[in-house]
């Protein structure tokens, strides 16, 4: 069903190590408006959904939302790569090395597990869609909020590519939830 291409959506080039930056980042990877969470969100919701047009959306931007979870996964890792000890308890990051080490592992930037209790797929289309314009916006936010700590332009850029297409995601399940109510309200003919 999907085709793998070997690099990243937007590239991701960072140079200097920065823990407290991964710390912080690390919520997009596998916190409650990240990107793993959105991406089996949509990807569970596509199913029923009463028209072509908002199943192939919801696959499509859920298929994004990968492409979006390898980059921040590649994100944290470059910041991780080659910190000292001393530079992760500074980062107050012991308690993640302690576990994962440098690995990248899906959690809160305070150290919560992901969780499927993050994905919400009602059945109900509309509500559906409801929720997933407000996870758009949450994910807007919180990478609008990744970009006030940031300071180094190779954590800037992608943060700021993601926040866009967090903005195109949220006016494409507009567009999706007209459409649905647009056939919700229509007279069926048999």
């Amino acid at each position: 069903m999907w085709i793998y291409e070997k690099k990243l959506e937007y590239p991701v080039r960072i140079k200097n190590p920065n823990p407290k930056m991964a710390k912080y980042i690390i919520t997009q990877y596998g916190g409650p408006d990240g990107e793993l969470a959105a991406s089996l969100r949509y990807l569970s919701q596509r199913y029923h959904m009463p028209i072509p047009e908002a199943k192939a959306a919801l696959n499509d931007i859920g298929t994004e939302e990968l492409a979006h979870f390898e980059m921040v996964g590649a994100m944290v890792y470059q910041l991780m790569k080659g910190a000292s000890v001393e530079e992760i308890k500074e980062a107050d990051a012991g308690g993640y090395f302690a576990d994962h080490d440098s690995g990248v592992y899906p959690s809160t930037g305070t150290g919560v597990p992901f969780t499927a209790a993050y994905i919400q797929s009602k059945g109900d289309p509309i509500a559906d869609l409801h929720e997933n314009l407000a996870a758009e916006q949450k994910a807007r936010a919180t990478y609008e909020n990744l970009i006030k700590l940031a300071d180094d332009p190779d954590v800037i850029e992608p943060l700021r590519f993601l926040r866009a297409r967090e903005i195109v995601h949220f006016q494409r399940f507009g567009e999706v939830l007209e459409k649905i109510e647009e056939y919700l309200n229509s007279k069926k003919y048999f």
